[in-house]
């Protein structure tokens, strides 16, 4: 049974991009950054194909979207005003993923960090498994970069077209995963098998 869980967890990635409330400059002092969208899509591991991509929007609760974030995101608050809760889409992210079977991954800490800081403060179920990989560093690594760089810098080296809104998650974890696939492909490709 375990073996079989095991072999199921490494058939595909689940790749993950956070936006949250910000702000130019100071923070205001009654507001504190929240999750406003989750976007989400996974990885096949063997075709390397992406597919299932996913936004979803979160009502913050403790802030509202301010202009800056709005230009950075594209995010308006009444788009966030439709939104749903934190623990409704953490359960999505569960049930229609199966989340806690998979390994997932973010290009940087801060969507793991993010995430798990807000699911303690709101009290909500934790909806990832505890295998999570950090991309942005293992993308440095294996480029032999001197230090990590942002995914619009990734993409530029894996040579591939920004798809879609950057700063919009669904958008970015898309973008995320393919440069996870390149990763992978050129891994793959040079390995050599005697």
């Amino acid at each position: 049974m375990i073996e079989e869980r095991n072999k199921r967890s490494l058939e595909k990635i689940l790749v993950v991009d956070l936006e949250a409330t910000c702000w130019q400059g100071k923070k205001p002092e009654d507001q504190e950054s929240e999750i406003i969208e989750i976007g989400i899509c996974e990885l096949d591991l063997k075709t390397l194909e992406r597919s299932n991509k996913s936004g979803l929007i979160i009502k913050p609760e403790n802030s509202a979207v301010s202009e800056f974030c709005t230009e950075l995101t594209s995010l308006t608050q009444n788009d966030v005003d439709k939104g749903i809760k934190l623990e409704e889409a953490c359960d999505i992210i569960r049930n229609d993923y199966h989340s806690q079977s998979y390994i997932w991954s973010s290009y940087g800490e801060y969507d793991h960090q993010m995430l798990r800081k807000e699911c303690h403060l709101k009290k909500v179920k934790y909806p990832f498994s505890n295998k999570h990989i950090d991309l942005k560093v293992l993308f440095a690594v294996l480029q032999g970069l001197p230090k990590p760089v942002g995914m619009k810098k990734a993409l530029n080296i894996c040579k591939t077209e920004l798809e879609g809104t950057h700063h919009r998650g669904v958008d970015d974890a898309w973008n995320i995963a393919g440069i996870l696939a390149h990763m992978l492909k050129s891994y793959r490709l040079g390995l050599s098998i005697d």
